[in-house]
């Protein structure tokens, strides 16, 4: 059974401290969730599923769903897979549509930067407990880098220049101001604390990007601060639904999800690991990089962004047409559903049949992809 893509909703993307930095993470997402609901006419859904990697616990979607006015009744289930969770719950979404599961799914990615918890460590022998940014992504200390570290191993590896990050970094940014001011973006975003535009991007230059902050990485081919993505707050979500909610609902706009997958690599060098994730999902979908009429990209990191690129095959000109998260920045369990949204947006510009990849990595070498198509 076929499961379709509908209703597709975002917040903008605020960096951390922002605009969205007073909201607890269900007030972020719940008029995103709403804002679905209502464009696709439904009252209640058998399921939510949302992407979440900073809350700490406590089901956010569960809150989310509440506040947003769902049935008490209508269960929810929050999961993390880090950058990969929230394109992820669409995806399980789609295979409990197919599975014959659930009639419609409320999916996606809900994140806070800004109010995520402080993180501390209890140490054995009664030790004070002791702060950490981030929890292990492996068993092996040697080969979990950092994401910074990670993305300059690739430079290297790669042989790509900070000039080079930088042209790309600059492209995503005037990409997205531009779709921004044509309104190429509004009917996806829902405007939430007077804030219904992504407020990050600017008129960057390579050589702005040149005087930003070193993150890691030799002279260069380093990773600077303008060439990865700042650390955002925003909420995405979806409607998966069957066949035959689409057959009582033929005017709704909507993609065939064709296909989605994850996929595992080298745990240090995460940023490579959605290219497999693709590959997979555009070998079960049967369909040649050539047809992609759209594609998002993550870009957590531009020299990753352009790995996958190059490795991919991908037409340059068909990604991330309305700028990427180097513009907009990085809401970590958001991001994925936000590829989601975007791409079906994108699609809705294509002929009908058009096919479409949203992909993004993980830390710990974990990627997922999803392939779409405009019905």
């Amino acid at each position: 059974m076929p499961a379709f893509l509908v209703a597709a909703r975002r917040s903008a993307v605020a960096p951390m401290g922002g605009a969205f930095a007073a909201l607890e993470i269900d007030a972020l997402a719940a008029p995103v969730m709403h804002a679905c609901l209502s464009a696709g006419q439904v009252a209640a859904v058998d399921e939510v599923l949302a992407g979440n990697a900073l809350y700490g616990g406590g089901n956010p979607a569960r809150r989310a769903a509440l506040l947003a006015g769902l049935p008490e009744q209508v269960p929810a289930l929050s999961l993390d897979r880090q950058c990969c969770s929230g394109l992820d719950a669409i995806i399980l979404a789609a295979r409990m549509v197919e599975a014959g599961a659930a009639d419609c799914v409320l999916a996606g990615g809900l994140e806070s930067y800004s109010r995520a918890p402080l993180r501390m460590r209890r140490p054995p022998g009664g030790e004070p407990p002791v702060a950490y940014d981030r929890p292990p992504f492996t068993p092996w200390p040697d080969r979990d880098p950092d994401m910074p570290e990670a993305a300059a191993r690739l430079a290297e590896l790669r042989a790509v220049p900070e000039e080079a990050q930088a042209a790309f970094a600059v492209k995503s940014h005037a990409a997205a101001r531009v779709a921004a001011e044509t309104g190429r973006l509004a009917d996806e975003i829902v405007e939430i604390a007077g804030l219904a535009r992504d407020s990050y991007a600017r008129g960057l230059t390579v050589a702005i990007c040149r005087r930003s902050r070193p993150l890691a990485g030799r002279a260069g081919q380093r990773v600077l601060a303008a060439t990865a993505a700042v650390s955002a707050d925003a909420a995405a979500f979806v409607l998966v639904v069957s066949h035959d909610w689409l057959a009582r609902n033929p005017s709704v706009p909507a993609c065939r999800i064709v296909a989605g997958g994850a996929a595992g690599g080298d745990p240090c060098l995460p940023g490579l690991a959605p290219v497999e994730a693709a590959r997979k999902a555009l070998s079960v979908g049967r369909i040649d990089v050539e047809r992609l009429a759209a594609s998002e990209v993550m870009e957590a990191y531009a020299v990753q962004a352009m790995a996958c690129i190059e490795d991919l095959g991908l037409d340059p000109t068909r990604v991330n047409r309305g700028g990427g998260a180097l513009a907009r920045g990085h809401p970590i369990g958001a991001s994925g559903a936000i590829l989601a949204v975007r791409l079906f947006h994108e699609l809705q510009r294509e002929p009908a049949g058009s096919f479409g990849l949203a992909a993004i990595a993980s830390a710990g070498g974990l990627g997922s992809a999803m392939v779409l198509q405009r019905v």
